[in-house]
């Protein structure tokens, strides 16, 4: 509902804030407006320019009140989340997405963010659903025996995988998910929750491929799609370097057949005796998620079974060594990221390690579930995502920022 008496507000990390009309954009299309449960909206007043709490609805006495959010589609970052207030302690959990604050102005949804990558690789215009269904069939039926096709139709036609999707269309990035296990316990994995919890958003891959599974996947794509990527490392699985002795043999058996294209590893960054083997035998780029550039709190959030951050640091100088890329899949939440000093620890990082590109992802969790868990204790006012970004670009003017992996050969 639009109610005029209050305009809208932004989350950042508890605060609420107005945002400014360059905060702004048109909802982007193929993004998604959540009702948040057992939470009550919070608006500015626009006398005094203070945040104010919507306890009821304005236009029916006594009728209850939900606080509204966007889950916005790929290739977008939050500039606020959304600004809202539990109503008792009692409240749900919130599932596994990211909530941006969304207001209304001039007959249309606005939400606070910007465009993080111009890459229309997921942008939802680009999928005809029909066209889908039809080359997925072909594929499957044409690899009956290829356990990893007929595991990536499921992510493709049940889970809607934008990854998934582009493979079966024969375009841009291919996944090639190949572990069932890992060895953190993240807050937010998005295929393994424990029972009780918000459920996890797609089923975790329940074997490892053969390197010759992979390869049929990879090769075929590496010579013929645009701009080829193939990537180890999904959400429907668990740790890829756990797996690290079949994604060698199959690095090795895909150069063996094409020098095309780029075969990327999205990881944690757990075990980089492991990426060192990788990088030698042709690993051309990686991805390291990271939530933090400190240690505390990326530890609190990955709870690592047997690694720490300095592995994960060590993992990006091997990549480095070899003269490979190196992003960083940087999970971003308004008041945490913008941080002082997690502004300050990133730019430590970026300094030491040199990665190349700075993908800029919104977390995936409930967010005062998040700022609970880690224990987080601002250390300021939020710079401000915008302005985050910003500095950022001024002071590391050869450092990228975007959402996709690049294809980087």
């Amino acid at each position: 509902m639009d109610y005029d008496a209050l305009e809208m507000a932004g989350g950042s990390a508890g605060a609420f804030y107005r945002p400014d009309r360059q905060d702004l954009i048109e909802l982007p299309e193929g993004s998604e407006l959540f009702v948040l449960p057992e939470r009550l909206p919070v608006g500015i007043e626009s006398d005094t320019v203070e945040p104010a709490l919507l306890e009821t609805n304005p236009y029916v006495q006594g009728e209850p009140i939900q606080a509204v959010a966007a889950f916005m589609a790929p290739a977008y970052t939050a500039v606020f989340t959304a600004a809202y207030q539990k109503k008792n302690a009692q409240a749900p959990l919130l599932p596994l997405f990211a909530y941006t604050a969304v207001g209304w102005l001039n007959g249309k949804f606005y939400v606070a963010a910007f465009r993080s990558d111009a890459d229309i690789r997921q942008d939802p215009v680009g999928f005809d659903q029909d066209r889908i269904n039809k080359q997925t069939a072909v594929r499957l039926t044409e690899h009956p025996k290829n356990r990893l096709i007929q595991h990536l139709g499921k992510c493709c036609l049940t889970y809607g995988c934008p990854a998934a999707r582009n493979y079966f269309l024969g375009r841009w990035e291919a996944p090639l998910p190949c572990s069932p296990i890992c060895n953190a316990s993240c807050l937010g994995c998005i295929s393994l929750q424990p029972a009780g919890c918000c459920p996890s958003t797609q089923d975790r891959i329940q074997f490892v491929p053969t390197a010759a599974e992979i390869a049929e996947i990879a090769v075929p794509h590496l010579q013929a799609a645009a701009d080829p990527v193939v990537s180890f490392g999904q959400g429907c699985e668990g740790e890829p370097l756990l797996q690290a002795k079949t994604i060698k043999r199959a690095i090795r058996r895909i150069r063996e057949r094409t020098d095309l294209g780029t075969i990327n590893l999205n990881t944690n960054g757990s075990l980089p005796a492991e990426v060192r083997q990788l990088a030698a035998v042709g690993l051309d780029s990686i991805r390291i998620s990271i939530n933090s550039a400190r240690s505390l709190y990326h530890e609190r959030y990955y709870r690592p079974k047997g690694f720490d951050f300095g592995d994960v640091c060590d993992s990006i100088s091997i990549m480095k060594e070899y003269g490979r890329h190196v992003s960083l899949n940087y999970f971003i939440l308004p008041g945490f990221t913008d941080d002082p000093e997690e502004f300050n620890a990133l730019c430590d990082l970026i300094v030491r390690y040199r990665p190349d590109l700075i993908q800029l992802r919104n977390l995936n969790l409930d967010p005062e579930y998040y700022l609970e868990s880690i224990g987080f204790v601002p250390t300021g006012k939020p710079m401000g995502m915008r302005n985050w970004l910003a500095t950022l670009q001024k002071k590391f003017p050869r450092l990228r920022f975007g959402y996709f992996n690049p294809q980087v050969r």
